[in-house]
């Protein structure tokens, strides 16, 4: 490397750390905050780098409200029926569109696209769902969004990549365009799967709108409807019972950021183990020969 290209290179180290702290302390903020100790953080000022007072109270108050669980559960609920549905319902509809010679494949790929860019909108999504009888129910988090057009034309794409000929061996030999999805072309699939799953969980894990806008009994409420009612409303009251105004107020914020890594470190803790998946699932397809 010349002198030019190594001081480029350090420059380019130098301000790719900066980013990266840039986007990861806010992360360690919150976690060091959740375990400090409310009084001592709520004097302290500036930059947080370490616990103020080690204290795991805030958690443990976090854990004894029923909601909190409750709304893992239904969260869970959301999550588990709707990848199934999605994965399924994306892999069919893309293997569909990836198959050479389907009649009228261009036209209906058309109008598949059209709806990335243009919907009904959000009224007429609800009266849609209240006249379904999707209202009142978490089925309404679930069937409604069953399929994403840009995962469905990603997981095209990849289907697509595969041979041909792998595909033609197996329906001459008498396969069936089912057993030819679900034993060639899905096993070859792995890593692009492991994306989708990805895109659909992260997506699944973080939507609030609908269901805010779609339940009434706080049984049904997925946590991050209890998070945005924690964060947004400052309703810590049923966690802070018995303290005095000012010590409310205190423990309250550190209660604010102990929910919020409850509700975030389940799906960072996902994410290592579909990384190596990754890189290569986003690049199955991109480019053709």
């Amino acid at each position: 490397m010349s002198t030019g290209e190594k001081i480029f290179s350090v420059i380019n180290y130098i301000f790719l750390a900066l980013v990266a702290a840039a986007c990861l302390y806010p992360m360690l903020y919150v976690l060091f905050a959740s375990f400090s100790n409310s009084n001592q953080l709520m004097r302290h000022t500036g930059i947080l780098l370490w616990p103020q007072g080690f204290s795991a109270g805030a958690y443990e108050m976090v854990f004894k409200n029923p909601m909190i669980a409750r709304g893992y559960l239904n969260t869970m609920f959301v999550l588990v029926m709707s990848l199934i549905l999605q994965i399924t319902l994306t892999s069919l509809g893309a293997y569909f569109l990836s198959r050479r010679n389907v009649m009228f494949q261009k036209p209906i790929m058309l109008l598949i696209t059209f709806t990335m860019f243009f919907s009904g909108g959000m009224i007429p999504t609800y009266l849609n769902m209240k006249s379904l009888h999707l209202t009142g129910s978490l089925w309404g988090l679930i069937l409604p969004f069953m399929i994403s057009v840009y995962n469905l034309i990603i997981l095209k794409t990849s289907f697509a990549s595969i041979p041909e000929s792998l595909i033609e061996a197996a329906r001459i030999d008498g396969a069936s365009h089912l057993k030819v999805l679900f034993s060639i072309v899905l096993p070859l699939s792995k890593a692009i799967l492991a994306v989708m799953v990805l895109y659909y969980g992260v997506s699944i894990w973080n939507s609030w709108f609908w269901a805010s806008a779609i339940l009434r009994n706080r049984e049904m409420y997925p946590l991050q409807i209890i998070l945005r009612e924690i964060l947004l409303s400052n309703d810590t009251s049923s966690m802070t019972a018995g303290a005095s105004a000012t010590d409310t107020e205190a423990i309250g914020m550190t209660i604010k950021y102990a929910t919020i890594m409850v509700a975030t470190v389940p799906i960072l803790c996902v994410y290592p183990f579909l990384q190596k998946y990754f890189t290569k699932g986003t690049m199955v397809g991109a480019v053709k020969e």
